[in-house]
């Protein structure tokens, strides 16, 4: 499969925490010669690593690592926008698609995927138009929360905690706890503010809650914005996801 966009000339897969899109984007890339374009807005920061999931080894498929970008191209601390979004999304897409690759969009960044598929004008050149195919990554309400408490447990036990004290040494409190979520509740943990067990509680509550904002913004896209998704079921086979979407891609 080769870049030859007669129907579409990009793939975007969105989806909440934990549902599994990074995975499915590394697999899908592996099989048809793509590379990852990151739609995240946290996961561009260098030495935010467990905190924002980037989990790299996902990008490994079969002892190959599967292209990535739009990951680790800032210092923390830095404030990274929409428009300096779509101007790596730009040289990232050009690049991708001038070696024969394909492009596939990846995040939970409703803000960042919205901006590329509507070619939000943010600044002084006009943001070209993209036929995506969009897939949207559904997991049902239970088993999300489940895997999200999961997925915290295992990044405090695997250095969270560790990497936001290290983001300390240079960087104010108040600069951290902007980013949120993990980011924020670590900090108030560990500059005293929070015990181990509140930090816990509320940053697993405020994870629930992004997952539900995350949500509300993509069905949003797809019913107030005009923006088509076909979505696919967490659960099912990653083997029955891949062809799912090469169906897709492939139809007439």
């Amino acid at each position: 499969m080769t870049f030859n966009p007669v129907n579409y000339d990009l793939i975007t897969i969105l989806g909440p925490t934990a549902s599994g899109k990074t995975p499915l984007a590394a697999q899908l890339c592996h099989r048809i010669g793509g590379e990852v374009i990151s739609a995240d807005s946290r996961m561009v920061y260098r030495d935010m690593t467990i905190g924002t999931g980037k989990d790299l080894d996902d990008y490994w498929v079969d002892g190959e690592q599967v292209p990535y970008h739009i990951i680790d191209i800032v210092e923390a601390g830095y404030r990274f926008n929409v428009y300096e979004f779509q101007c790596a999304f730009q040289n990232a897409y050009m690049d991708i698609t001038a070696r024969g690759r394909i492009p596939v969009m990846c995040g939970g960044t409703g803000l960042y995927i919205e901006s590329v598929l509507k070619s939000y004008e943010l600044g002084s050149v006009r943001f070209p138009e993209r036929r995506s195919l969009n897939i949207g990554v559904k997991i049902d309400r239970e088993l999300r929360r489940e895997k999200i408490t999961k997925r915290l447990k295992e990044r405090l036990n695997n250095g969270m905690v560790e990497e936001v004290e290290q983001l300390l040494k240079r960087l104010p409190p108040e600069r951290l706890i902007r980013y949120g979520l993990e980011y924020k509740y670590v900090t108030l943990y560990l500059t005293g503010q929070l015990t181990y067990d509140e930090m816990f509680q509320q940053l697993e509550i405020a994870i629930h809650q992004f997952a539900k904002r995350q949500m509300t913004w993509f069905r949003g896209m797809e019913e107030r914005r005009g923006i088509p998704i076909h979505w696919i079921d967490a659960t099912l086979p990653m083997e029955d996801k891949i062809a799912t979407i090469m169906d897709l891609w492939n139809e007439k």
